[in-house]
C-alpha cells in the first residue's frame, strides 16, 4: 500500500507542477488498488478545486482512479498530536505519516521535510529524497 500526501496528489493533478511527471509515475504505481489517503489529506487536495468550483468533480475522479480513503481509528488524534509535538512537522503532514506508520505502508511525498521525518521513523519514502 502507498499512502499519498497532498503534495503528491496536487502535483499529479497539475501538469504545470514541477513534480507532475514524478507524481504521476508514483500514482501509476499506486493505482488502482494500492493508494490510500487520509480524509484530512484529501480535504487539503480539494481546496484548490473548491476555489474553482470543481471539488466534487475532482473528488469523484480521484475515487474513480482507485484512491481509497482510510478510516482513522480512535487513537489517531493522540498519535498525531504526539507526532506534531515531537517532529516539527505541520499538522496536515502528520496525518499521512501516521497513516503510513500504522498501515506499514510506503509514503509518497515530494515534501523534503516530511520525507526526512518519515525516513527517520523507518517509513519508506517514494518521491522526494529526504534532505539532510
Amino acid at each position: 500500500m502507498i499512502v499519498l500526501d497532498a503534495v503528491t496528489v496536487i502535483a499529479h493533478l497539475n501538469p504545470a507542477n514541477v513534480h507532475h511527471e514524478a507524481a504521476t509515475a508514483v500514482m501509476r504505481e499506486a493505482l488502482p488498488n494500492n493508494a490510500l489517503i487520509h480524509p484530512v489529506t484529501m480535504a487539503e487536495v480539494l481546496v484548490g478545486p473548491a476555489r474553482a468550483g470543481a471539488a466534487h468533480t475532482v473528488y469523484a475522479a480521484l475515487l474513480a482512479e482507485g484512491i481509497q480513503i482510510c478510516t482513522p481509528e480512535s487513537a489517531q488524534p493522540q498519535r498525531v498530536a504526539d507526532l506534531r509535538a515531537s517532529s516539527g512537522l505541520k499538522l496536515p503532514d502528520c496525518y499521512p505519516l501516521d497513516t503510513a506508520e500504522q498501515t506499514g505502508s510506503q509514503l509518497a511525498t515530494f515534501d523534503h521535510q516530511l520525507a526526512k521525518r518519515a525516513a527517520q521513523r523507518g517509513v519508506t519514502v517514494l518521491g522526494a529524497p529526504p534532505s539532510a
